[in-house]
């Protein structure tokens, strides 16, 4: 890839979304809406594993672990998937499991992976829940993403942008009329609007992509932030973890080893740098290159990392 090339890539790289599958947008084909292979990880949670790679038109952008929680009274949908065909197939898993009503889609941050399959439960007319930020996020850059979406999966199985409805700012409890799923509002970090839940029944945690495992983090938000609240969520009295990326479950707090280690090899080294008078160019190439065998997409992701790393960095 040239030196153009890959400059552009890193542009368009927002998040987990980018642009190399373009070429086969021509080749779409449609399929019906089915359920897909879940995994009950606790009583009444069920999660899809999404696949490690980047969005393309063979994978439908469901490359985020996406999944529901089913109440006494109602479902709740933790993050409704990266495109329409996403959330389609999503809304048909959780038919094949309850006929109770869809009460609730929680929309964890703005990204494209975690949020395109929202149109697929509007017939449902759920509560769509989101950070106090994220209608400000998704007026940024909702039109945006969906618009590259659709040019790689076509306009109709892109998904809308669809707004929240129920915004916290805080904390607050989602009641599902037997268990209570706790919804918390998070600083600056893997993005600016990043939202967690925690179910209480089952004492599992949900922090979407404030935890990614195996796969490369990415930094959209704030470094010092998102070690700050990943610190918060140790305290957590969780039994599991659903990563936004990574395996269905982990133990909590030992998952998050490997993710901390990258962050805080990340600040420090990029702090050296910029100490060390070491320009951004130079610094892309050498900050965290130790962690490259541990991440899958480590070279997809780490440059950009480094680059918003080093500009929150640079004039403390």
């Amino acid at each position: 890839m040239t030196d153009l090339a890959s400059a552009t890539r890193r542009r368009l790289l927002l998040g987990g979304f980018c642009l190399c599958c373009l070429p086969g947008a021509i080749r779409r084909g449609e399929a019906s809406p089915g359920p897909f292979a879940s995994e009950e990880i606790a009583e009444g949670i069920h999660i899809r594993r999404g696949v490690d790679e980047d969005a393309s038109l063979a994978n439908r952008d469901a490359i985020a672990n996406i999944g529901f929680i089913i109440g006494r009274d109602g479902v709740l949908v933790a993050d409704p998937g990266g495109s329409l065909t996403d959330g389609e197939n999503l809304r048909a898993t959780i038919r094949q499991k309850t006929n109770l009503p869809i009460r609730f889609v929680v929309m964890s941050h703005v990204h494209p992976d975690h949020i395109f399959g929202a149109g697929a439960f509007r017939q449902d007319n759920p509560v769509f829940v989101g950070h106090a930020r994220l209608a400000q996020a998704l007026l940024q850059r909702g039109e945006y993403y969906r618009s590259v979406l659709a040019t790689m999966l076509g306009s109709e199985r892109a998904g809308p942008v669809v707004a929240p409805t129920m915004l916290v700012s805080d904390k607050t409890e989602i009641d599902l009329g037997d268990r209570l799923i706790e919804a918390r509002a998070h600083g600056p970090a893997h993005t600016t609007c990043d939202l967690s839940l925690f179910d209480k029944k089952t004492g599992t945690l949900f922090p979407a992509d404030l935890l990614f495992v195996r796969r490369a983090p990415s930094l959209d938000g704030g470094l010092r932030g998102w070690l700050k609240e990943l610190a918060a969520l140790k305290q957590r009295g969780a039994a599991r973890a659903v990563p936004g990326h990574g395996p269905v479950s982990i133990d909590w707090p030992a998952g998050s080893t490997d993710i901390e280690r990258y962050l805080t090899t990340l600040e420090r080294e990029t702090r050296q740098a910029v100490a060390d008078s070491v320009g951004i160019e130079a610094a892309v190439r050498t900050v965290a290159s130790s962690e490259r065998d541990k991440w899958l997409l480590f070279d997809e992701y780490n440059g950009r990392n480094v680059t918003e790393a080093y500009r929150e960095l640079e004039w403390q």
